[in-house]
């Protein structure tokens, strides 16, 4: 009923609620309704009221004489009488007739004055005062406002509501032109390519409105700054020399407009002011959100209402979205894509991402009070590089130093009780005998490392220990856990340390391993000691039960369901465990049960170290280990184990193993296609455990 009534009818309405309360009345009347309208002090109403020398006290009075008060409880909801919604419906009648689209308190008086049958008629005529003349003193009052509204061109409207605010664009944009002239934006480093881009679409005599397209955090927004800048500095041709670059913020432009045709008259007004200044170029982040903005029912969105203007050309544009974005809105409507030029804004490498780091040091250093480090530089970008993979460069680098500057600029700031404690022994004339200031705190390698290890929740020590240290200790660390299986832990280490020191592509998985032998023998364990060591607990081990993968249709479990299927919202097991937790090692447990069509899924994974979910979305698989265990050969190791318990030569057991090893890799050969087994770093036989190996692994447990 309300969704029509301005907010200052709304709070008349609410007055009369607590008026209704404190006469003890169990439902809102007209004579309530009058009595917040008075209240409400500001709108028409009660000025139009007060004129005829009506007060809040003189009504209250009038009222209680007429009604008198009410003795029982009142509930916390207040009802409206039949004649208090008879009032609100004339308003409506009222507020039509004046060629209004909303409600305000003047309509709800013209309405009580309609009823003078009511209780609120009644109590204005013993207050003296005439309805006829009442009514037209409302009626010539709404004429001298709606006319002196008009002469300033705020339309026809005048209480103050968000639509008859004039839409400019000192109001619903930022000029990135005058904060550059300022010095209030940040240098622009290593974008000289994509800005002679813009500069050139933008000199063109039609369709001369370039698009910025990228990934989330590569910089495009930067671009439009650098255009500003570039401007300010006169490093642009004549054509661009007295541009005025502003960025349209649509959400604030979107906001408030409640009733059909207030954002559409916004728009045409911005665009109004841009073809009478002829110097303008309007800049729109996340242009996509054009499409459909503003459209009510029967309404036209944004981005046909600026189709007309870009055409012509009487619009200078500069957009910016994401690829995404961009396919999904942009090129589904011909017409509007038509209109733009795209640019595609790339990821910078890591040497691009430390120069433009240099280029924003003293940025934040002045922000942050702290001194960055070279090193510091460096390792933002090759650690966001290589732990976060979720994020694009050089965001993500750039997010690393500006939280790092923030938490060494907290660590060494004074607490507040020490400061005053200084200032006040200044005070005193004894700054002698304060110790000398302390010196700037410096950002380096150990404070990089410890944001990123409470971003991914890799154990710092694992980032700031050298790498070639904690590879030499890995076979001695495995051999602490796992008993009487030095062949798979020496094949372990060599395929991670020949991952680690680049003898393989850096984008695949760090090492994958097929673990063959009977149950019991350590594959798990392994699995879990490697997690341990090496991306500091067992937790990060993902384990999943190939058993649950043994039908064709279980694949999309996985990777997750497609479109329109249940469980699309979901994810998929294996992507969704993996993005949430990048660093880990992923445990297939008896891979031989999965269905042959996962197999298709692993190729892809073992060769590119990526997979791509149901959603679009990829997911890296590079600071991973694969693991897959198998009973494939179990028998084998069996029957050729018993021999493993007697006293033998050390030539013959290893002749033994040997044997047992190509047996059960031809049995591999037999299951598993080549592609797949070649993909993997080494298969690993595991031993039929000893007697004596047996009790040193209780010794260990106990």
């Amino acid at each position: 009923m309300f969704e029509h009534f301005t907010d200052k009818a709304i709070k008349s309405i609410m007055l009369a609620q607590e008026e209704t309360r404190r006469l003890g009345h169990s439902l809102v009347g007209t004579e309530e309704l009058l009595l917040g309208l008075i209240a409400q002090g500001t709108a028409v109403a009660a000025r139009v009221l007060s004129d005829f020398g009506v007060t809040l006290e003189d009504a209250r009075y009038s009222v209680e004489n007429t009604v008198g008060r009410g003795s029982r409880m009142v509930s916390s909801e207040l009802p409206f009488t039949p004649k208090a919604k008879q009032i609100f419906q004339q308003s409506f009648q009222e507020a039509k007739q004046l060629g209004h689209n909303y409600i305000d308190t003047e309509h709800l008086l013209l309405a009580i004055i309609h009823y003078r049958n009511s209780v609120a008629s009644q109590v204005l005529v013993n207050l003296g005062v005439d309805l006829t003349e009442l009514r037209i003193h409302v009626i010539s009052t709404i004429a001298e406002l709606t006319a002196a509204t008009t002469a300033k061109g705020k339309g026809s409207s005048f209480m103050g509501n968000t639509q008859n605010q004039k839409a400019t664009l000192e109001e619903f944009g930022t000029n990135l032109t005058k904060l550059a002239a300022e010095g209030k934006l940040d240098p622009v480093v290593g974008r000289q390519q994509e800005i002679e881009r813009v500069v050139q679409i933008l000199g063109r005599r039609s369709k001369n409105n370039p698009i910025l397209l990228g990934e989330p955090g590569v910089g495009k927004t930067a671009i439009a700054e650098g255009l500003a800048q570039r401007i300010i500095s006169q490093d642009v041709p004549d054509l661009l020399a007295d541009k005025q670059v502003i960025s349209l913020d649509m959400a604030l432009l979107v906001s408030g407009t409640r009733f059909r045709g207030d954002f559409e008259e916004r728009l045409k007004q911005i665009v109004s002011e841009v073809q009478q200044s002829g110097n303008i170029i309007l800049v729109i982040d996340e242009i996509h959100t054009l499409v459909g903005a503003g459209s009510l029912e029967g309404g036209m969105d944004a981005a046909n209402l600026l189709k007309p203007a870009l055409a012509r050309g009487e619009l200078q544009c500069l957009g910016a979205t994401t690829l995404d974005e961009y396919r999904k809105y942009i090129e589904k409507d011909a017409a509007l894509e038509r209109r733009f030029q795209p640019v595609m804004v790339s990821e910078p490498s890591v040497e691009d991402t430390i120069d433009i780091l240099h280029g924003l040091r003293s940025t934040y250093e002045e922000y942050h009070k702290v001194q960055i480090s070279d090193q510091a530089l460096l390792a933002a970008a090759q650690l966001s590089d290589r732990y976060i993979s979720d994020r694009y460069l050089p965001d993500k680098a750039i997010d690393l130093i500006d939280e790092a500057g923030s938490r060494v600029h907290l660590m060494h700031s004074k607490p507040s009780s020490k400061a005053r404690a200084e200032s006040e022994w200044e005070s005193e004339g004894i700054e002698g005998k304060l110790s000398p200031s302390p010196t700037i705190p410096i950002v380096d390698y150990e404070d990089i490392a410890q944001i990123v290890g409470s971003w991914t929740g890799i154990p710092v020590n694992k980032l700031t220990e050298s790498e070639s240290a904690l590879l030499l200790h890995l076979e001695e660390t495995l051999h602490e856990r796992i008993i009487g299986q030095n062949e798979a832990v020496t094949a372990v280490s060599r395929a991670i340390r020949r991952a680690r020191v680049g003898l393989k592509d850096p984008n695949r998985p760090i090492a994958s391993f097929i673990f063959s032998g009977p149950t019991g023998v350590g594959k798990t364990e392994l699995a879990k000691s490697l997690a341990s060591y090496l991306f500091g607990s067992e937790d990060k081990m993902i384990r999943l039960d190939m058993s649950e993968y043994m039908e064709r249709h279980t694949v999309s479990k996985l990777i997750g369901s497609p479109p329109g299927f249940v469980g699309y919202d979901e994810g998929g097991q294996l992507t969704e465990a993996v993005r949430r937790q990048p660093y880990s090692v992923v445990l297939f447990d008896e891979i031989e049960k999965a269905h042959p069509d996962v197999f298709n899924v692993l190729l892809q994974l073992l060769d590119d170290g990526r997979l791509t979910d149901a959603k679009g979305r990829t997911v890296d698989f590079k600071n991973t280990i694969l693991i897959m265990t198998s009973n494939i050969g179990s028998k084998v190791i069996e029957k050729g184990g018993s021999a493993f318990g007697f006293e033998s030569s050390k030539t013959y057991e290893e002749s033994r193993y040997n044997q047992i090893r190509t047996q059960v890799n031809d049995n591999l050969k037999d299951y598993f296609r080549p592609e797949f087994l070649n993909r993997l770093d080494d298969i690993i036989v595991f031993r039929q455990l000893k007697k004596n190996e047996v009790k040193e692994i209780a010794d260990i447990l106990l």
